[in-house]
């Protein structure tokens, strides 16, 4: 183990005189990046859902699938009595379009794809950056039921008028009675 602080000895390397100092490059053809101008680079080709490559222009513009925002919610199921409960806790960094207004209601909608989908919908609170909804919903359904399907949540807007902003989506093949916290990042509702 060295000590790299300066009075360690009087002859210990100097760290800003070593090879990684970046300020002096050795070599002409050495290029400096900064954080900024290297970070395009990596993002300007990008697999959008269809599996289509699209332009930094065209992220920038249509919004990248991470931009929608991220809805956190937790799962457990009971075997005792054969009960899924879902819990939508909240939704972070939540975007939606300007005709929808500043403050538009917002609520959750979920969707267990059975045969016979199961329906069920939060309260609608006001748009906001960081959105608690804390409510949680309980359905009586066998688990061999529950682990060939998928829990579908639609974030809505209620106001001005009811218009689904976006969408995410949960398999089920591993529920347990351990509660299972989730962060689903939300994207553009599909078509």
């Amino acid at each position: 183990v060295s000590d790299l602080r300066p009075s360690a000895l009087p002859g210990s390397l100097d760290v800003s005189r070593s090879m990684f100092d970046l300020r002096n490059p050795p070599h002409r053809s050495m290029k400096r990046y900064d954080s900024v101008s290297s970070v395009p680079s990596s993002t300007s080709s990008r697999k959008d859902s269809q599996g289509s490559n699209r332009s930094l222009d065209t992220i920038t513009l249509s919004g990248d699938e991470r931009d929608f925002g991220r809805l956190n919610v937790k799962l457990c199921y009971v075997s005792s009595v054969e009960q899924i409960w879902i819990t939508v806790l909240h939704c972070k960094d939540l975007t939606w379009p300007s005709n929808c207004g500043d403050n538009p209601r917002i609520c959750v909608k979920g969707i267990l794809t059975l045969p016979k989908p199961v329906h069920f919908k939060s309260s609608a609170k006001e748009g906001c950056n960081d959105i608690e909804f804390m409510e949680t919903f309980v359905f009586a359904i066998k688990l061999q039921s529950l682990q060939a399907v998928r829990l579908v949540f639609k974030i809505q807007t209620q106001t001005p008028r009811k218009k689904t902003i976006g969408e995410c989506s949960l398999a089920l093949r591993e529920l347990s009675s351990q509660e299972s916290n989730h962060w689903l990042d939300i994207s553009p509702p599909s078509k």
